[in-house]
């Protein structure tokens, strides 16, 4: 039972939660960025390139061979560098997004260490001073 109460203290430290829900949050993030790359960016820069759609741009190293009543159809052999294209972007623009989120929270950070801190307590001798000043006014 030890070991039990070992996960549970692990589990639920705050830096395992947080690294959890980052997870779910990342793998979220980057199917909207897919879709993004995917449906919104690349069909206007296929159409750009003469109507390519680059999901299906691949070399054929061995075509498709038919079905025989000796052998079963086969597939052909494709190189799919159309995919890694697309892939390569979706990486890209995830990375950016990413680079630009950081930035704004080092900002964010930066401006917070930059606010001034709370004046330093006066001296003993400047409070006599003031006192001295006070009293000076009141009569």
């Amino acid at each position: 039972m030890k070991w039990l109460q070992e996960f549970k203290a692990f589990a639920v430290r705050g830096n395992v939660v947080d690294m959890a829900v980052g997870i779910v949050i990342g793998a979220a993030f980057g199917k909207i960025v897919s879709s993004i790359v995917a449906d919104v960016i690349m069909p206007p820069i296929g159409l750009l390139i003469g109507g390519v759609n680059f999901s299906k741009l691949a070399i054929t190293l061995k075509d498709a061979v038919p079905a025989t009543a000796d052998a079963p159809a086969r597939a052909a052999v494709t190189l799919n560098y159309g995919n890694f294209i697309q892939t390569v972007i979706d990486f890209t623009i995830i990375a950016f997004a990413i680079f630009m989120l950081v930035k704004g929270i080092n900002t964010l950070k930066r401006k917070e260490a930059a606010k001034p801190s709370a004046p330093p307590t006066p001296t003993p001798e400047v409070l006599l001073l003031t006192d001295i000043r006070d009293i000076l006014k009141k009569s």
